[in-house]
């Protein structure tokens, strides 16, 4: 960064805007200046809402989803389906799946999957939490509706272990290039992939 362009305080905000995921170099520029520049009042409201929301957001204590509550509205709902458990890797996967509207069963977020080279295992997925869940409610069916990427794959096969045999275990996967995200994927598609899921 060429600080003989920004002041340190402009600096600050710009490299803090790269930390972001997808915000590079030119765009954590553009949106620090458009901000201070442009509208400073929308600096102030993000900034606000943001302290604010730091402060107040915690993660659902059953399916790890972000909520101002111990528990989520999805898992407090009672007209949600209890036997059907859907596995997720991230918030944005369950925002999918929901906005699409086929699935009315329960989730739970791993927030991640499993990578070795990046010191992910296990215990960072909250793998306890979901065997205490599996072991607690009365589920008959498990969807991973996991990424088919190396680390996804492990992850499904990790988590296919360590579930009682009795319940029946699932994995969406039609319509899922390999390598390919769920968050991006159309309504149409990850329906496909629901229907056409196969069993572990």
């Amino acid at each position: 960064m060429n600080n003989k362009i920004f002041s340190p305080k402009i600096t600050a905000v710009i490299e803090s805007l790269r930390k972001l995921p997808t915000i590079g170099k030119k765009s954590s520029q553009r949106l620090a200046l458009h901000l201070l520049d442009k509208s400073p009042e929308t600096a102030i409201a993000i900034a606000n809402s943001l302290l604010e929301a730091t402060q107040t957001i915690t993660k659902c204590q059953q399916c790890q989803a972000l909520t101002e509550n111990s528990v989520c509205d999805i898992c407090n709902s009672t007209s949600r389906n209890d036997t059907k458990l859907c596995i997720v890797e991230s918030m944005l996967d369950m925002i999918a799946i929901e906005e699409a509207g086929f699935f009315k069963g329960k989730y739970f977020i791993l927030n991640g999957r499993i990578s070795p080279l990046d010191g992910v295992g296990p215990n960072e997925l909250k793998l306890d939490i979901l065997s205490q869940i599996i072991e607690s409610r009365e589920i008959d069916e498990i969807i991973l509706a996991i990424s088919p990427t190396v680390e996804g794959e492990t992850t499904a096969h990790f988590i296919s272990q360590m579930i009682r045999s009795d319940i029946k275990i699932s994995r969406i996967g039609l319509g899922v290039p390999f390598g390919g995200e769920l968050e991006y994927l159309d309504q149409q598609t990850l329906l496909h992939a629901f229907n056409a899921r196969t069993n572990i």
